[in-house]
């Protein structure tokens, strides 16, 4: 009997199997998910184009040149909200207590229920009811932690399950790669390397002095995962369906340089939360008042994205499109709406694949360092406004 019981599932290949789901033609076939420029790049791809060696982020010009045959299908991410709605309802019919993780990646806790039906059948019977009612293939995973959970799921793929037993946690997990943990990659895996540690057991071994001499604070998370410890509860999210943020100026001002540069500095902010909360935005909207308290605002709809130069963009757009000149402003607001979870953390059915690696080094500075340790140059205070 578990302590404590966690189901991790993840839908594989989600993109391109609802593709294959909606479009007969496509089963069997090797089909890629993305853009389709110059520099754009896989948003997810069929198992049998991972036979040639595609995977997620790659340039779709490398993965054409591995595999010419392949179907590039043009991604939808309203349609993939759409079937992942479906998983979650069936889910939160049958689950005591579940998590949504991702777009496609739930954990369900189901800690206690071996008095009653049993995790593993009630585990089974879920995935089977999942795939009898999407049509979609999925793998999972039951451990007694998330971590353990959620690495089965991947040893488990594709479209199968994984069942590691209470006490077995470090036993299953040494002979991996340590690239198979959660958060360890390249360079973390390098440096692992280095000191001559390449699988799981081999971490596990290790000093925990020594690992935060080598990597500080990190190194102890490290350790902790090498020997299966975890201890993050499944925590239920009620999905936000917009965020927003604005601003009332200390002084009223007509200087548009100045409002422009607030607008950049709110849609960053809340286009990194979206890439932390893994979710997208289909609607944009801005709110304008001014001096005399009249309160105006304009919206639009976009393809979905969490990519800062889009929504900047789109906000400056509706800006020029709300503001009258000369006339003093009080307040400034922008609120994102229509969000769904993406199955990356950036937009890649978009030909940015260069700004998309930008976007993730400066999302770790901030991660590391706090909000503001990295800015754009045009929201640096320049004028008494910023005081």
């Amino acid at each position: 009997m578990f302590d404590r019981a966690v189901l991790h599932i993840d839908l594989d290949a989600f993109f391109a199997s609802v593709e294959q789901l909606r479009n007969s033609s496509l089963r069997g076939k090797p089909v890629i998910v993305g853009g389709n420029g110059s520099r754009a790049v896989v948003a997810s791809c069929s198992y049998e184009a991972r036979k040639f060696g595609i995977h997620a982020a790659m340039p779709m010009r490398m993965a054409l040149q591995r595999c010419p045959d392949a179907v590039v299908v043009r991604g939808n991410m309203a349609l993939y909200s759409k079937y992942s709605g479906m998983v979650s309802e069936i889910i939160a019919e049958e689950a005591p207590l579940f998590e949504k993780a991702s777009i496609d990646e739930f954990y369900v806790d189901l800690t206690g229920m071996d008095r009653y039906v049993g995790c593993w059948k009630w585990a089974t019977a879920l995935r089977q009811l999942i795939v009898r009612e999407t049509g979609l293939p999925l793998s999972q995973a039951l451990a007694t932690n998330k971590l353990v959970a959620k690495v089965g799921t991947n040893q488990a793929k594709p479209n199968g399950q994984r069942f590691i037993e209470a006490g077995t946690e470090r036993q299953f997990l040494a002979p991996l790669s340590v690239r198979e943990l959660p958060g360890v990659g390249r360079a973390t895996y390098e440096r692992l390397a280095q000191m001559g540690i390449k699988r799981v057991g081999r971490l596990a071994q290790m000093p925990r002095a020594l690992l935060e001499r080598r990597f500080g604070r990190r190194g102890l998370f490290l350790w902790r995962k090498a020997n299966g410890l975890d201890d993050t509860p499944v925590q239920p999210r009620h999905e936000r369906k917009s965020i927003s943020t604005e601003s009332t100026f200390a002084y009223d001002t007509h200087e548009v340089r100045w409002l422009r540069a607030r607008l950049t500095e709110m849609v960053v902010k809340l286009a990194w939360e979206l890439r932390r909360r893994a979710q997208h935005t289909a609607l944009v909207c801005v709110k304008i008042r001014y001096a005399d308290f009249r309160t105006c605002t304009h919206q639009r709809k976009i393809a979905h994205t969490a990519h800062d130069s889009t929504l900047i963009s789109h906000v400056h757009e509706l800006f020029e499109q709300l503001y009258r000149p000369k006339q003093q402003v009080r307040l400034l607001g922008v609120r994102f709406g229509e969000l769904a979870y993406a199955h990356n953390q950036l937009e890649l059915f978009a030909d940015a694949r260069i700004s998309m690696q930008l976007l993730r080094q400066m999302d770790c500075i901030r991660e590391r360092f706090g909000p503001n340790a990295i800015r754009l140059a045009c929201t640096l205070p320049f004028g008494k406004k910023d005081l």
